[in-house]
């Protein structure tokens, strides 16, 4: 099968190296025999909403952001239309905070956002740095850890009755208090966790890719098969470790 990624802003958004997101996405594609095709959506490009299995938006600086957020903002049918859809969503940091209503930097300047996930950013005081680890549960009665890193200082604050991405078990995550990380909507899931995300967390990426799969066949999700990720459980271990050090959930 191919699977149609559009990456958006890959020039403005690129930090932290998560352009590795999307090469484990293509080696784990190839892998099983599917070829991932990415296609670039910058400022002003047209953004097929049906035309796409995944999206994903990185994370940036907040000049980045200021740059991208009034095109992002004309984006909100097409990005909302899209996951509605059944297409797969992955925003990391910068992106995740521009999916959703906006954010307010400290100068209180208001950035609108995309308005695709129920959430707002402001800044706050100081950066939530380090490693984190999440307990998720994408699928029912299927639990499992996430691994990452954060570094940033927006508090994001979830709607009443909005589903974030796993609960905190080391680290801060959304805001530091709630307990909360990242968000999910259907097939969409934004995140702080970044470094790359997925070369950590196979289970993560298996899952994008399934749902990916799902929409461009029209079929409903299913497992995909195993692969030999003895050194991705490695980087996952130390990640793990590295947040579990850190005293707990702050």
């Amino acid at each position: 099968m191919r699977i149609r990624l559009a990456h958006l802003y890959p020039e403005y958004l690129n930090i932290y190296a998560d352009r590795g997101n999307i090469a484990v996405l293509e080696r784990r594609a190839q892998m099983r025999g599917h070829e991932l095709v990415v296609t670039a959506v910058g400022i002003g490009d047209r953004l097929d909403a049906a035309g796409h299995d995944l999206l994903y938006v990185g994370g940036g600086q907040d000049r980045e952001q200021a740059l991208v957020a009034p095109d992002i903002a004309t984006r909100g049918d097409a990005v909302r239309e899209a996951m509605d859809g059944g297409t797969a969503i992955l925003a990391v940091c910068g992106g995740y905070q521009l999916l959703g209503r906006g954010y307010r930097g400290r100068d209180g300047q208001w950035l609108p956002g995309a308005g695709v996930f129920p959430l707002e950013t402001v800044a706050g005081d100081r950066r939530m740095i380090g490693d984190v680890l999440l307990e998720c549960e994408l699928e029912p009665g299927e639990r499992w850890t996430v691994a990452g890193f954060e570094n940033h200082a927006g508090r994001t604050l979830l709607d009443p009755g909005a589903t974030p991405l796993g609960r905190v078990l080391a680290g801060f995550g959304n805001d530091g208090s709630s307990g909360h990380e990242g968000c999910r909507v259907a097939r969409a899931i934004g995140t702080y966790l970044h470094g790359p995300l997925l070369p950590r967390n196979p289970q993560l990426a298996d899952w994008l890719l399934s749902q990916a799969l799902a929409h461009a066949t029209g079929s409903a999700p299913e497992p995909l098969e195993p692969l030999d990720d003895a050194l991705e459980a490695d980087a996952h271990a130390v990640s793990a470790r590295r947040a579990r050090d850190r005293g707990g959930r702050r």
